[in-house]
């Protein structure tokens, strides 16, 4: 796999607490260089970051109830309304996995209908991140029914801050979703190869804080 075309699968990120102007600057100056799919960075810099990319390829994404989850659906549609007024293609949306565990199936569908309309109705991009390692087969095969329903754009794997995507994961989602539904990886794919084989398994974006040291690596596998 050439270098460009991995990246092009790979949304750029940096989601920790202590990221700064500073850190969006350099995300967006090498998504630029290499060509990533999106910057996935805080909601405080969206804007900036809106800016920096006008007139490239890369995409603007940004998270809304992260991490956890469990802020009330009509405080999710605010961040959602706030984050594509500023300026963001894509919005990476936490599941109110509290509701999910208490089976109470309703609320998460609300949840989950509801973001996807706001989404949606602003023209954007929706990855609703379900935070696998949480959920048991069941569980996720009941909210992936709830994301065909709902017809969200991405399913993603989980936020990155616990035990991160598996092979096993992926394939089993892949197993579940339609064509029109794709699948993001996140959470512990900081190689060049363990990238490649998320992709072989049915992912169709990665995130990823490594992604940098995963593209130069594939150029030298490459070259």
């Amino acid at each position: 796999m050439k270098e460009m075309s991995i990246a092009s699968r790979i949304d750029h990120s940096y989601l920790k607490p202590d990221c700064n102007l500073k850190k969006v600057q350099e995300l967006c100056r090498e998504a630029t260089e290499f060509g990533f799919a999106a910057v996935c960075i805080p909601p405080l810099f969206i804007s900036q970051a809106a800016e920096l990319l006008e007139g490239h390829s890369t995409k603007v994404a940004s998270v809304v109830g992260y991490p956890y989850g469990y802020s009330a659906t009509a405080a999710k549609i605010e961040e959602i309304k706030r984050a594509t007024d500023q300026g963001a293609d894509e919005v990476d949306c936490v599941i109110n996995i509290s509701a999910l565990k208490s089976n109470d199936w309703n609320y998460l569908r609300n949840d989950i209908d509801s973001m996807t309309r706001a989404t949606h109705l602003a023209g954007k991009i929706i990855k609703i991140i379900l935070e696998t390692s949480f959920l048991s087969k069941n569980e996720l095969e009941e909210v992936l029914k709830i994301c065909v329903a709902s017809e969200v754009n991405f399913v993603k794997t989980s936020t990155g801050l616990y035990d991160g995507a598996t092979i096993e994961e992926v394939k089993f989602m892949q197993g579940h979703l339609p064509e029109g539904i794709k699948i993001k990886a996140s959470g512990g794919i900081r190689d060049a190869k363990m990238a490649q084989q998320f992709l072989s398994a049915g992912a169709d974006r990665l995130g990823t804080s490594s992604g940098l040291a995963i593209v130069k690596a594939t150029q030298k596998m490459t070259s």
